[in-house]
């Protein structure tokens, strides 16, 4: 780690040392009088190409870094009502103060022009018109085409690889955090521009204290006062014959959007069986700064499963075989004059019915055996979501407060055959798993200026209460030889009941203080964090219409508390061109562990040191370096102290030796990053080194059988997990062809050990993968966007070493040979190999589209899986076992659909 962190170090300073000069000084006039909005630009001479540019501020002031090998540079001062002036001055470091003549500037034709990509500070802004094609309808559709950015199926957004910080419209967040229904829904003909506010704080009272890494996104809309949306309706059949879903098909978007100047609100009901996860598009993308409180996606604490069917990896409208109604409303309001206070409030529900099917063979390499799987589920979705959000955002003080429900009714059901190659024995298995749960969660800070210091209080409270109950029938279908207190216990049993209740509750309360000092702040903190999760289990079957338990050794009674005191120095830093943040925390943990049934009491109390932070420097205009790094410790949670068994799946008992010392995982990452984004020419880069080391104490150990059933447990053992990554990604956007290309490459390594039946293993893995993304809209007969990722991998362990291949892409062409009309061709090819064994998957989708221009209104024809494919077939390697699946996919369909626009 050393090496690497050294070697970074040493290019991070030689960029600094060698690679720019920074000019600064003031505009003035003939009059004395200081020129704002003066465009600095610095150029080479004898050449017409810009190297730096600056805009001067509101005082005339302006500063510009450049790099160059010249021995001087022609500095070019232009403002409006002014005469352009050109100097030049060496290359270097240095003030340079200019005076301008005043003079009148006549107009006498005018040709508005817009640019396509602008830069001023920190914030890029694209004109959205430039890069969408005649097909494009929604934000997401030419989000998509924008160099750096990348949009998920579910509307989330990557920029430069890494997730926003936030997403406004018209300078508001009324989804926080749950964007993916506006940008899938969201009319592009709305939009007049997006902006990319890179580095962005969140938390108005901090933009000039507290620095940021990460970027936000502003949708800005032609209309100040916008009522829009889309809603689309269709309806089709299967062609093709599949034993899964409907027949019939139907899909129903109905998304209406008002944005105003006070008021904001988003309705959206969607209902389909053909394969769209519609519901994922208001999960939360992203959870702004860590001064607006606690933000976390709630999920179910789920421990116990039904044995699952395989799914591949496909668009999920390929395979997903589902009956979806999702339903949610957004509202933001301001209820006061001053407009500082918002009131947002939401609420959400989802009924879904998802089915599922596949065959697996799997090859155990320990017992050098064969074993089959058929797997159908069908996984029921009931949930319903509602949260109230308070908020002032102003630059004299933060409030917010942010209270969230959710509740869960939902059921799971398998059936398996297994087929025993070892045995000649086949088995079979039905299990049902309910599973409601309720949460309850409200987060609230708030920032107080206090004389010249900012007092910052943070209260989060969580409460959750999960039950589950696992039902599998016949009992002889479980199997754990020689790992639990008999082989048979299971073997006359009609049915296996395991029920578990986990109840859980946190508390987290903090005070910061803010210290300015020029441009450092000073932020020290205190808090405390309580965490309790009161854990009961019991497994008993039911034979001959009677129930019985088995005993202690099945049943948990487990009371964990961990309470954890700590203070965290924070050290914050920001100017111009230099922004760091280091947080210096000091955690007290104390850990306690009851089980009544097996006399055990455990107590754990560790002191711990867990720095964490990131430095970035922005230089020559275009260029953006920063360096991170973190330590974190991970101690015992519920999961790991638990002694008594408990059947998570019916597959798989676990249990945890309680003699064992309490886990403890050391963490350790670091890494660098170097960012080029250019406006002026539309060229961006990116290139990427993360390195990390995980310390662990117990590792798990799995004893099975062979075909998959066993006891899984933990054993005292120290053992580590390393890892390092390195990424490149370079796009430019070419305005005269109308083309954005990037082209990415990625390369992991890591090594870690494991154990199996109370052996051990090391096992070093490698993978590389190559990206490359082209989007064309030039000719006005065609478009096309066109995608490959191209993989390879390797696995090293005693067993073997095996290489695996991949190949993905994606064709969309799509032709206009008449006004109003076009004709799109699809293709998605996905193909894996291992050993020789090739898989190939190809899928072909038409759409012909009928643009009635004066409703605004799309008629469209789709015809899906054209080859009428119904199986898609894969070969994964793993460390203890190679398997081959081959799972039931979506068949052929058409579907009719009509859409349009609301305004």
């Amino acid at each position: 780690m050393k090496k690497h962190l050294s070697v970074f170090l040493f290019l991070f300073l030689m960029i600094n040392a060698f690679a720019q000069k920074t000019v600064s000084g003031v505009v003035k006039n003939n009059e004395g009088e200081r020129v704002p909005s003066a465009s600095v630009t610095v150029e080479e001479p004898g050449k017409d190409a810009i190297i730096a540019y600056a805009i001067s501020n509101s005082k005339g002031e302006y500063t510009v870094t450049f790099t160059s090998s010249a021995a001087n540079v022609d500095v070019k001062i232009k403002a409006f009502n002014h005469k352009a002036t050109t100097q030049q001055i060496k290359n270097d470091t240095q003030t340079y103060n200019f005076n301008l003549q005043t003079e009148a500037t006549e107009i006498e034709e005018v040709k508005l022009k817009t640019r396509i990509i602008t830069k001023k500070g920190d914030t890029i802004e694209y004109n959205l018109k430039e890069f969408e094609n005649k097909n494009d309808r929604t934000l997401a559709d030419v989000l998509a085409k924008i160099p750096g950015v990348e949009v998920n199926k579910d509307g989330s957004v990557l920029y430069q690889g890494e997730p926003l910080i936030k997403f406004y419209v018209n300078g508001k967040d009324i989804m926080e955090g749950g964007y993916g229904i506006i940008n899938k829904a969201l009319p592009k003909d709305a939009v007049a521009s997006v902006q990319v506010l890179e580095n962005h704080q969140p938390v108005k009272i901090l933009e000039d204290k507290v620095p940021s890494d990460q970027a936000a996104f502003n949708i800005k809309l032609k209309k100040q006062v916008t009522m829009t949306g889309r809603a689309e309706i269709g309806a089709g059949t299967n062609i093709g014959e599949s034993a899964l879903g409907d027949d019939a098909l139907f899909n129903a978007k109905v998304t209406p959007m008002f944005f105003g100047q006070k008021n904001q609100w988003v309705v959206n009901y969607k209902a389909n069986n053909v394969g769209d996860p519609v519901e994922n598009e208001g999960n939360l993308f992203s959870f702004g700064s860590r001064f607006e409180g606690t933000r976390r996606s709630n999920a179910q604490n789920s421990w116990l499963d039904v044995e699952k069917a395989s799914t591949p990896n496909l668009p999920i409208s390929r395979y997903l075989f589902n009956r979806v109604h999702y339903f949610s409303a957004n509202v933001l309001t301001t209820p006061f004059k001053n407009k500082e206070w918002e009131l947002k409030a939401s609420g959400s529900y989802t009924n879904n019915d998802v089915e599922r099917a596949s065959y697996t063979e799997r090859f155990d390499k320990l017992f050098n055996q064969t074993s089959t799987f058929e797997r159908d589920n069908r996984f029921f979705t009931n949930k319903a979501k509602g949260e109230l959000i308070f908020t002032k955002n102003a630059k004299l003080g933060f409030f917010k407060n942010v209270t969230t429900f959710n509740q869960y009714w939902n059921a799971d059901r398998a059936n398996v055959n297994l087929f025993d190659g070892a045995k000649n024995e086949r088995k079979f298995s039905e299990q049902a798993l309910e599973s409601p749960s309720t949460s309850f969660q409200n987060s609230l800070s708030t920032i107080i200026p206090w004389k010249s210091k900012l007092l910052n209080l943070q209260s989060f409270i969580s409460y959750q209460n999960d039950d589950q109950t696992l039902r599998s029938s016949p009992g002889n279908y479980l199997f754990f030889p020689g790992t639990i207190p008999s082989q048979n216990l299971f073997e006359n049993a009609e049915k296996i009941n395991q029920y578990f209740n986990i109840e859980t509750f946190e508390a987290n309360h903090s005070a910061t203080m803010g210290f300015t000092y020029k441009k450092w702040t000073i932020t020290p903190e205190i808090g405390y964090n309580f965490l309790t999760n009161d854990v009961y289990s019991q497994l008993t079957q039911i034979s001959a219409g009677n129930q019985f338990g088995y005993g202690p050794a099945f049943n948990n009674d487990l009371k964990f508390r961990q309470s954890v005191p700590y203070a965290n120095l924070g050290l914050n830093y920001k100017n111009e061109n230099w922004s760091a943040s280091i947080r210096l925390p000091a955690n007290f943990t104390n850990i306690t562990a009851e089980d009544p049934l097996r006399n055990l009491n455990q107590d754990f109390s560790k002191t711990t040191f867990e720095p964490s932070g990131f430095v970035q420097y922005s230089f020559a205009s275009f260029f953006k370096t920063s360096v991170f790094g973190n330590v974190n410790y991970r101690f015992a949670d519920v999961n790991n102290l638990y002694a008594g068994y408990i059947l998570g799946n019916p597959t798989n008992i676990s249990s945890n030796d309680f003699t064992n010392p309490v886990s403890e995982n050391l963490s350790k990452s670091a890494g660098g990053r170097l960012e080029y984004r250019n406006p002026l020419n539309n060229l961006f880069f990116n290139v990427n080194y993360n390195y990390s080391n995980t310390k662990n104490n117990l590792i798990s150990d799995f004893t099975g059988d062979g075909t998959g059933f066993g006891v899984l447990k933990f054993v005292e053992r120290d053992n580590e997990f390393v890892s390092n990554s390195q990424n490149v990604e370079v796009g430019k956007y070419f305005p005269k062809y109308k083309s954005n290309v990037s082209v990415s490459f990625r390369n992991s390594d890591s090594t870690s050990e494991l154990a199996r039946l109370g052996d051990f293993y090391d096992n070093d893995s490698s993978s590389q993968n190559l990206g490359f993304k082209l989007n064309n809209s030039f000719f006005s007969w065609m478009s096309f966007d066109y995608n490959f990722t191209m993989g390879w991998s390797t696995n090293e362990s005693i067993f073997a070493s095996t290489s695996n291949e991949s190949f993905n892409h994606n064709l969309n062409l799509i032709f206009y040979p008449i006004e109003n009309h076009s004709i799109a061709l699809n293709w998605d090819q996905i193909n894996s190999s291992l050993a020789g064994q090739t898989y190939k998957n190809a899928f072909y989708d038409l759409t012909y589209q009928f643009a009635w221009s004066k409703k605004n209104i799309d008629f469209e024809l789709k015809w899906l899986n054209i080859a009428n494919k119904n199986l898609f077939e894969r070969i994964d390697d793993g460390a203890f076992s190679t398997s081959i699946s081959r799972i039931q996919i979506r068949p052929s369909q058409i579907m009719a659909t009509v859409k349009f626009n609301f305004k």
